[in-house]
Parts: structure tokens; sequence; C-alpha cells
């Protein structure tokens, strides 16, 4: 899996990066390569779920590491991307199915707005938050 770095650049090809960072963190996450996925969540890093619930960095890897939350698929649609000086905010719509604590929730669709900061040259998402679509 190829990793994107952040750099110097225009911002279209910052939004660029950031839609392919968010996509790799996507597919890391429903792999449960907890490896790749600790690389683009900040240390700070915390999910609001669906639920309300806030989750850190560590309860959130350590959940999908045990495999008590498990997606199943994770298919973003077109995201959309914001850029500020040194922060950047994605927000897209997305269909996920999730195994959570032993029970499949089945395929549904959830909004996503996830705000990443450049952290020395890497961008790492430091907020998210799902809200689901009835």
């Amino acid at each position: 899996m190829t990793i994107p770095t952040a750099g110097k650049s225009s911002p279209a090809s910052n939004a660029d990066l950031l839609r392919e960072t968010e996509r790799t963190r996507l597919r890391a996450l429903v792999s449960a390569d907890i490896d790749q996925a600790q690389y683009f969540h900040a240390p700070d890093f915390q999910l609001i779920t669906p639920i309300g619930v806030a989750l850190s960095k560590q309860a959130y890897m350590g959940a999908i590491a045990s495999g008590h939350l498990r997606y199943l698929t994770w298919q973003p649609s077109d995201i959309a991307v914001r850029l500020y000086d040194g922060v950047a905010v994605l927000r897209y719509r997305a269909q996920l199915e999730v195994v959570f604590g032993g029970h499949t929730i089945p395929l549904s669709d959830y909004w996503h707005t996830d705000l990443y900061e450049d952290r020395e040259g890497h961008w790492m998402v430091v907020w998210s938050q799902a809200t689901a679509i009835r």
C-alpha cells in the first residue's frame, strides 16, 4: 500500500493528495491493518460514532485490532475538500457495512466529516464524525 505524503504543492494537488490519503486510510481500516491505520491517525485523534460515542485513537484502534469493530466494506463517494493553512476538512457520503460487537450492521449510507492537519509534512486525521443517513 502506497502512503501519500504532504509537501509544497498547489491547492488542487493538495486536495487530490488528501482524497487519496483518505481512501488509503479507509482501505487500512477495512483490512484491519493497524500499523498502516496508525500512520494516518494523529495521537490526539477522536472519532464521534453515528450513535454519539466519542472514541480516542487508542480505543478505536484497539476495537479494530481485537475484532470488536470490523469494517466489511467502506465505499466513499466523491470527497469534497476545503483547504486552509495547514488544515483540511473532508466531507463525503459513504456506504458502510460493519460488524460491531458480533452484530452485523447491514450496508447503510453515512455522511463523514474529517478534519486533517498537516503535521510536519504529513496529513493526519485529527477529528472524524460519522452520521447515519436514514
